[in-house]
């Protein structure tokens, strides 16, 4: 079990906290604790613990979007965006910067997370980021559902053009190769133990593309081989592609 306060920091509502520890489950506090603290002040939401702090920061990835340089994002290319009123689905949303680079390219992203703590500080980033004039309309194109996407992604059949998975690597065994952000998300969510689930319930979505971030040389997904790789220099994108929609029953397996 996660060991797990919210602290009131100096310029939060206390009414405000005590709304976020209920939804985390987790007790209210006037300091930081043992194990994993949110902390709420002036600033916003963060996570902190283990001598780390992480707030998410959306303005940080304006050098990626602006100026030309989205569409060198492996993943754009990937996804290839065409038309308007395109739409996706981000199954494993994290702190959001894929979905960000998708809402940037002109998608509008239905985003599921699972983890409540990760959700809190999700929304906190893009309320922050709606402040700026040059995310606030990219921001508003992201919609976060908190909930497990294998559960509710069947109910979106036939909504989206895209789905992306992004399932949480398993942790790297030099813990000085992961980002402080990763150290602590890590502490709160494991990696993907149903992947076929996962797979299942974005087929069900039945949409043109289920492009998968795997790691390098990672196996594929539940086992199954996409129909084309895209490879960087750590990571590579796993894509199905069905231009027509498609039957499901070709890469279920079934």
């Amino acid at each position: 079990m996660i060991d797990l306060v919210v602290c009131v920091g100096e310029g939060a509502k206390e009414s405000d906290a005590e709304l976020l520890a209920r939804r985390v489950n987790a007790p209210l506090t006037n300091e930081l604790g043992s194990g994993l603290t949110l902390l709420m002040d002036r600033t916003g939401l963060s996570l902190a613990g283990y001598g780390l702090r992480y707030q998410g920061n959306f303005e940080q990835m304006l050098p990626r979007i602006s100026r030309g340089r989205l569409g060198h994002e492996m993943l754009i290319r990937v996804a290839k965006p065409k038309g308007p009123g395109l739409k996706a689905i981000d199954a494993a949303a994290g702190m959001g910067e894929d979905a960000l680079l998708l809402a940037a390219a002109g998608y509008e992203v239905t985003m599921y997370e699972r983890n409540a703590v990760i959700a809190a500080l999700l929304r906190d980033a893009m309320e922050r980021a709606k402040e700026n004039a040059l995310l606030k309309d990219i921001v508003e194109r992201m919609h976060l559902t908190e909930g497990n996407s294998t559960e509710l992604m069947p109910k979106e059949a036939g909504t989206a053009d895209i789905v992306y998975l992004d399932p949480m690597f398993p942790p790297r065994q030099k813990t000085g190769l992961v980002n402080k952000k990763l150290q602590l998300i890590q502490k709160l969510e494991q990696p993907c133990v149903d992947e076929r689930a996962m797979l299942d319930a974005a087929l069900s979505v039945r949409p043109k593309k289920i492009i998968i971030k795997r790691p390098l040389k990672g196996a594929y997904l539940a086992g199954a081989e996409p129909n084309y790789t895209v490879k960087g220099k750590a990571i590579r994108y796993d894509c199905f592609a069905f231009p027509d929609r498609f039957e499901t029953d070709e890469v279920a397996g079934r």
